[in-house]
């Protein structure tokens, strides 16, 4: 009975999905006669959309309720969770499936679109179509957990126990990331409707833009949150000492996030100068179809990854949907290419406005050869009839120098000006941290760093830190001398007075620390597997390990199986115990987790490779050596602050904002 109250909340979730669709568009008829009545079919497209949020909340809370209580009448619940898995392992079990995820994903993107449609409603002119073409997604995603992924599918025997959660997913932070990641994803949709709403009505400057700055922002920085969190999740759970291995599932949630970071940059020259619409435009649509391909890649298992939980039939559902979604994109966007042309140009290479056309060729750059290598696979089989990879060396080699390219032009670029920049303001701007680049780049030399990639990256890392840090003292030192403020206050006001800016270099900070760490970890990572018995030793740079044993017991439905292992430095000083285990779970499926000496410089890593001997008294351990990883974590958290600030309501933003929607409103009137 429950089971089919939740279906029928999917059903009617659906169909007001539908209906909104229909009255937004109707409204646009009706609004060519009658205003009036025009009006009131587009207030209710919105209550109907509305209206979907709820439907799929009752729909998520009743299999919430499903998996609390083991009812195994329902086979998502047979196959996600078991009687002994901890309750709240049992609740996040809700993402831990295909269908469950994508009920949440067609939730989540039903409160972005809500809350949308009440904080916009102001947005006449681009509403119905915004409407429409977020109701498409809608549709979409409500028709897959109606009929093909119904989560509410009756299981075709009843079971005593279920399967249990895959152990890979029974980390905490599995429990954060993949929400992450799906606000991720469901808030690129907002400014992808609002694009074509633009597109739609011939409404081509850059009101759609400010409409939806800040949800374009906030949805970058939970797709952000959800892509550290998974190099985090890899680090701790995956045992190879690593956080990013060119994954096909890591690398299409890195594609979006990609060309939104592009997107983000590009709007200013529009907003500054009015150049770049098409740019925009495009942007914008590429980012919401890698959303979909990202979803499709994730959830139907095409291609074969370690972070994929889900096989599935409904590919060619899904790029059907994409091809109508292209086709019906590309053919607006062709359609109003001469009105989207800009009457400025590039007056000069030395400007900010070419400053941040580089910067947008980079990003597509890499896009496309992630997109290329991450599908290489299937390409490969296409044309061959064999499946051909592309290995974590090639994506390095291909994409190395243009990250280093951008990374330059991330402290370059706030030097340049609006229309022309001199060569000699640059090379003043300069000198200094150029300077103290090379000195740093020297003395690392002389302690015996040789490798010229790490060089050559260190150097790019502290010169771009140091343009951007001094963006901070020239302005702070400014604001002293014309306001009188102490240090602390004229560098809190800039934030204040201009928190776009300064949070934004708050998070080209946060991407140079995150570099650091990469450097550290990608060039000087060192390992070693050693099988050993209680009380020998073995060494790693200046460590060295001593097993002394390994345990087994139980922790609630989990078997463990626990090393003890004793650290010490290249003088034989005691440092510390680690304690690195592997969890068994009742399926037979195991979970390895790692034990580290976390430092700023490094992080002392051993992993529990397998245990032997009658007694337990022998193990395969492996040892890792990650310099200067916790800066990676570190520089997340910057780049997160960052974002934050730069994300905040500015009041000048919002009577900018109001005063745009009452000239369009004039202009809407006098048509």
């Amino acid at each position: 009975m429950l089971a089919e109250f939740g279906q029928s909340a999917i059903w009617c979730a659906l169909l007001a999905a539908i209906y909104s669709i229909a009255a937004a568009g109707f409204s646009v008829y009706r609004q060519k006669t009658d205003q009036i009545s025009g009006q009131k079919w587009l207030s209710s497209a919105r209550n109907a959309a509305l209206i979907t949020f709820p439907l799929l909340l009752i729909a998520c809370a009743i299999m919430v309720m499903a998996l609390i209580t083991d009812d195994y009448s329902i086979a998502y619940v047979q196959q996600v969770t078991s009687r002994e898995t901890p309750l709240v392992l049992k609740i996040t079990s809700l993402w831990g499936g295909q269908q469950g995820s994508l009920l949440l994903w067609s939730l989540l993107l039903s409160g972005f679109l809500g809350v949308a449609w009440i904080t916009k409603w102001n947005e006449k002119s681009l509403m119905p179509y915004a409407l429409i073409i977020g109701g498409f997604t809608q549709v979409f995603f409500t028709y897959l957990i109606a009929f093909p992924e119904n989560p509410f599918e009756a299981a075709p025997f009843l079971a005593a126990n279920g399967s249990g959660l895959s152990p890979l997913l029974r980390h905490p932070l599995m429990i954060i990331h993949p929400p992450m990641l799906y606000l991720g994803y469901t808030g690129f949709i907002v400014p992808y409707a609002f694009a074509m709403g633009a597109l739609m009505t011939g409404r081509l400057d850059d009101g759609w833009i400010r409409t939806t700055r800040r949800w374009t922002l906030a949805a970058w920085l939970f797709l952000s949150l959800g892509l550290i969190l998974g190099g985090r999740w890899a680090y701790d759970v995956l045992g190879w000492g690593g956080y990013w291995e060119w994954d096909p599932v890591e690398n299409v949630a890195f594609l979006p996030w990609l060309t939104g970071t592009a997107f983000l940059h590009s709007v200013m020259i529009q907003e500054k100068r009015g150049m770049f619409k098409v740019w925009n435009v495009v942007l914008i649509l590429i980012t919401y179809l890698l959303v979909i391909y990202g979803t499709l890649i994730v959830r139907t298992g095409l291609l074969s990854s370690v972070h994929a939980f889900a096989q599935s039939d409904i590919q060619w559902v899904f790029f059907g949907f994409m091809v109508f979604m292209l086709l019906f994109s590309a053919g607006w966007a062709i359609y109003r290419a001469p009105a989207l042309a800009s009457n400025n140009h590039l007056g000069s290479l030395l400007s900010r406005e070419s400053a941040f056309l580089i910067n947008n060729f980079v990003i597509m750059a890499i896009t496309l050869i992630i997109f290329f290598f991450t599908n290489f696979t299937l390409l490969s089989e296409l044309f061959t009839g064999q499946e051909y990879g592309v290995g974590p060396q090639q994506y390095n080699l291909a994409t190395g120098p243009l990250f280093a390219l951008l990374l330059l032009l991330m402290g370059v670029a706030p030097l340049t000006m609006w229309y022309r920049t001199s060569i000699n303001h640059l090379g003043r701007l300069s000198l200094w941290p150029a300077a103290v680049a090379t000195l740093l780049v020297i003395g690392i030399v002389i302690a015996g760093i040789t490798q010229i990639g790490a060089l050559i990256g260190l150097w790019i890392v502290f010169f771009s830190t140091g343009l951007t840090t001094l963006e901070y003292v020239r302005a702070a030192r400014a604001r002293r001398r014309s306001k009188d403020e102490s240090w602390p206050t004229a560098l809190g006001q800039l934030f204040v007075r201009n928190q776009r800016r300064y949070g934004g270099y708050l998070i080209h900070l946060g991407v140079l620390v995150m570099a650091f760490g990469i450097i550290g970890s990608e060039f000087f990572q060192a390992d070693r597997q050693i099988f050993l018995q209680s009380g020998q030793r073995a060494s790693l740079r200046d460590y060295t390990i001593e097993f002394v044993q390994a345990d087994f017991y139980m922790e609630n439905d989990v078997q463990v199986a626990q090393a003890t292992v004793n650290v010490y430095d290249e003088d034989g000083s005691f440092i510390t115990t680690l304690f690195p285990h592997t969890d068994i779970f009742g399926n037979g499926e195991g979970m390895t987790i790692p034990d580290a000496r976390s430092t700023i410089a490094e992080d002392f890593y051993v992993i529990l490779v397998n245990w032997e001997g009658v007694q337990r008294n022998a193990a395969t351990l492996r040892m890792y050596i990650n310099p200067l990883i916790n800066w990676l974590w570190a520089g997340g958290v910057v780049f997160m602050i960052g974002t934050l600030i730069a994300a905040w309501p500015d009041p000048l933003d919002m009577k900018i904002a109001e005063a745009e929607r009452r000239r369009v409103a004039v202009l809407a009137a006098g048509d």
